[in-house]
C-alpha cells in the first residue's frame, strides 16, 4: 500500500481489505445509499487502524457520485443538500464563529485549480460583516477566503500564509479545499472527500507540503477534497492485476508470463511500472480530457454546499440573492 498514490481514505481501506472482506482494528465504516449518492464514513480511532491504513485518527466521510460527470443539474443539487448536512454535521460553529476557507491549489493548471475555484463561488461576508452589519441578514455567518497559491508561484510556504491569517484574524474554524489524487479514474471529479483531520498540501502527487491540521494551527482544520487526476503507474499495475485475473479464467494461467507477474508483489510491479515509464514522461498523471468543466461544475457544488451548511436560513434557492 505505501507505494499506491492516494489521498482517498475509502481507497487505502479497500486495498487492505483486496481479495478478502475484513475488518481492519481500530477503523468503524458505515456506509449509507440514497439514490444516487453513497456516503461512506470511515473512523479511525486507534493507532493501529492510522498505520495501517496511512490515515490519521479522524473522521473520513466520502460522497460517491458515479453520474455526476452527467452535468445534471437536479444531482448536483442532491449533492450540494448531501454535502452540506455532513459539513453541518462535523463543524461546531455559532453565529459569532468566524470561518476561514482556504482554496488551495495553482490557478493556472486546471485539475489544480478546484481550491480557487470554490473561492470564487464562496459566499464572502466578514467584510460586509465588519463595516455593513445593518446591510446584512442575521443569517449570514462571517466568512472570509483566500487562494494563497502554490509555492513555485509565491515563494512562500502555504503553511506559512496561513499561519499569518489566522494569527491575524482568529478564525474558529479553518475549512481547506484541495485537489486529490485516487487510485481509479471512475472517481476522478465523481467524489468528494471530507476529513476533520486536515490536509497535506499536494501529497497525491509527491508534492507533500507542511501539514494543515489543528496541531499545526491551533484551531479545527476540516478538508474538502476531490480527485481530480490518477497516478499512470497505479493505473497500470491495476491494469496488470485485471489481465492476470482474466487470465485464472482461461488456460494461459500455466504461462510462464503469468507465473512471473502472478509472483511479484505489488510493491515490486508498481516500482517497475515506474521505471518502464518515468524515462518517457516522468511522474505521469492522467486526469479527463472534459477537465475544465468537470472542475467548474464540481466547484459550484461545493461552494454551494458550504454556504448552506456555513449560512442558517440560507438554501440552495436563496444562493442567488447573494452571489452574482
Amino acid at each position: 500500500m505505501k507505494n499506491i498514490r492516494t489521498d482517498l481514505a475509502i481507497e487505502a481501506r479497500e486495498l487492505y481489505g483486496k481479495g478478502e472482506k475484513r475488518d481492519i482494528p481500530g477503523v468503524v465504516v458505515d456506509v449509507q445509499k440514497e439514490q444516487d449518492i453513497t456516503i461512506t464514513r470511515v473512523k479511525v480511532e486507534e493507532d493501529v487502524g492510522a498505520r495501517i491504513i496511512g490515515k490519521a485518527k479522524g473522521n473520513y466521510i466520502t460522497l460517491e457520485v458515479p453520474r455526476l460527470r452527467e452535468n445534471d443539474k437536479d444531482l448536483q443539487e442532491d449533492v450540494t443538500r448531501a454535502l452540506a448536512k455532513e459539513m453541518g454535521a462535523l463543524i461546531k460553529i455559532n453565529n459569532q464563529s468566524v470561518i476561514l476557507v482556504v482554496g488551495l491549489g495553482n490557478w493556472n493548471i486546471t485539475p489544480d485549480a478546484l481550491g480557487p475555484k470554490v473561492v470564487d463561488h464562496l459566499l464572502v461576508t466578514r467584510h460586509v460583516k465588519e463595516y455593513l452589519p445593518d446591510q446584512i441578514d442575521e443569517s449570514v455567518r462571517s466568512v472570509c477566503a483566500v487562494a494563497p497559491g502554490v509555492l513555485g508561484i509565491t515563494g512562500i510556504e502555504t503553511s506559512e500564509i496561513i499561519r499569518g491569517i489566522v494569527d491575524r484574524i482568529r478564525p474558529d474554524v479553518v475549512i481547506v479545499i484541495d485537489a486529490l489524487a485516487s487510485r481509479k479514474l471512475e472517481r476522478v471529479s465523481t467524489t468528494i472527500q471530507i476529513a476533520d483531520t486536515g490536509i497535506n498540501p499536494g501529497s497525491g502527487v509527491g508534492n507533500n507540503r507542511k501539514q494543515l491540521s489543528k496541531e499545526t494551527l491551533g484551531i479545527p482544520v476540516v478538508a474538502i477534497g476531490v480527485p481530480t487526476v490518477v497516478d499512470a503507474a497505479t493505473m497500470t499495475n491495476d491494469t496488470i492485476d485485471m489481465v492476470l485475473d482474466s487470465m485464472i479464467e482461461s488456460s494461459e494461467k500455466d504461462s510462464e508470463f503469468y507465473k512471473m507477474l502472478k509472483n511479484m508483489n505489488r510493491d515490486d510491479k508498481y516500482k517497475l511500472i515506474q521505471e518502464v515509464l518515468y524515462p518517457f514522461f516522468g511522474h505521469l498523471m492522467v486526469t479527463p480530457k472534459e477537465i475544465d468543466r468537470l472542475i467548474e461544475d464540481i466547484s459550484i457544488i461545493i461552494a454551494d454546499g458550504l454556504n448552506v451548511a456555513i449560512h442558517p436560513g440560507v438554501d440552495t434557492k436563496d444562493l442567488g440573492r447573494y452571489i452574482n
